[in-house]
C-alpha cells in the first residue's frame, strides 16, 4: 500500500495542482490527506489535488513522488481508477 504523488503541472486558479492517490485503498488516502491538512473538498472520486506548495510536504510525510504516467498506471491496476466518461 502507497500513497503516490505526482508533478504539479495542471495549472487552475492562479497555481499549478499534483494528484495524490492511493494504490490500494481510499479510507488510506483520505486518512493521509487528513492528517496532513488537505481537505476533503479537495477530492475527485479517485484522487485529492494538491497544490504545487504542498508538495514537498507531502513527500515528506510519506507519499511516494512517481511520474504521471506511473501515477494512472497504479491506480489503474488498483481498480479505484474513475474514468472521464463515468464521472458526469
Amino acid at each position: 500500500m502507497a500513497i503516490l504523488i505526482d508533478d504539479a503541472v495542471w495549472p487552475a486558479h492562479g497555481r499549478h495542482w499534483a494528484h495524490l492517490v492511493s494504490d490500494s485503498d481510499l479510507g488510506e488516502l483520505h486518512a493521509f490527506a487528513a492528517a496532513n491538512g488537505i481537505p476533503r473538498r479537495g477530492f475527485d472520486l479517485d484522487h485529492y489535488d494538491v497544490p504545487d506548495e504542498a508538495h514537498a510536504r507531502l513527500v515528506a510525510a510519506g507519499a511516494h513522488h512517481v511520474t504521471g504516467h506511473e501515477l494512472v498506471r497504479r491506480l489503474i491496476a488498483s481498480g479505484l481508477r474513475v474514468r472521464a466518461r463515468d464521472r458526469r
